[in-house]
């Protein structure tokens, strides 16, 4: 039986820290091997786990092994899972449909590698909406932080022109001709089901992933009366310069070792 998040091989990987283990990692999900990146402190310790979801889709927006180690030194154990059909994994990206569950069956993997039952999501780009279905649909995450997170399918096909015909061929058409298929993706009716504090960082110069999807994303907590925080930044877009960027790792990972106390 292929139960779920058993990992099927493990393989270690070159880490640019030397501070930090990496170990690519092959999983069930959904009767796919998919594969991701795993980072462990050399250090002994207790460690929280973050599991990372990248954005992008394939080769775009892939896990850097460089990214995973920077946030494993501030004290974390990451998975970062590749999504199915990447890397050699089997299945097909559907860009946020079946796929999330790659995202809820990664958590099964990290909790293999933890010894404190406190789980973060991390989300960038693309994995917002990925943080957000897993987020609905397991009831152990800790908190979730979204930076430049979507959170609406619809609003990127929108707002996106040079993505449409990508989108078109991995979701099977436009909202308007199969509107089902893009209602799949749409976590924001289903927020009331979150438990964990919510995060959502954006610069509001973000011409990837626009302002609107951290302000749909709001009001759609307000009106669920959930917890969360905003960290809105008036002068950037969807990369941060390099010395903000650091910082704002270091702030965002003190902000999860914070909840739930």
């Amino acid at each position: 039986m292929k139960v779920d998040g058993t990992i099927v091989h493990r393989l270690p990987y070159p880490s640019p820290n030397p501070q930090v283990k990496l170990t690519e990692i092959v999983y069930w999900s959904c009767g796919f091997r998919v594969k991701g990146l795993l980072a462990e402190p050399r250090k002994e310790g207790k460690y929280e786990g973050i599991l990372y979801l990248r954005g992008g889709i394939q080769n775009i927006g892939m896990v850097r092994s460089a990214r995973i180690a920077q946030f494993a030194t501030q004290g974390f154990v990451v998975f970062a899972p590749y999504y199915r059909g990447n890397r050699g994994g089997e299945g097909r990206d559907e860009f946020a449909g079946e796929d999330r569950f790659d995202a809820t069956n990664g958590v099964e993997v990290l909790r293999q590698f933890i010894s404190v039952n406190r789980i973060h999501l991390f989300a960038f780009s693309r994995g917002g909406i990925m943080a957000l279905w897993t987020a609905v649909l397991r009831s152990d995450i800790t908190s979730v932080v979204t930076w430049s997170g979507v959170s609406d399918m619809v609003l990127t096909y929108e707002e996106r022109e040079d993505m449409r015909r990508m989108m078109k061929r991995v979701i099977g058409g436009n909202p308007t001709n199969v509107p089902e298929a893009y209602e799949l993706r749409q976590p924001l009716k289903h927020v009331s089901a979150i438990d964990a504090k919510i995060l959502i960082i954006h610069g509001r110069k973000d011409g990837n992933v626009g302002i609107e999807h951290a302000l749909r994303l709001e009001k759609a907590l307000i009106d669920g009366n959930k917890n969360y925080e905003t960290w809105y930044f008036k002068d950037y877009t969807h990369y941060f310069p390099s010395k903000t960027n650091r910082q704002t790792v270091r702030d965002l990972t003190d902000w999860m070792k914070r909840q739930g106390e």
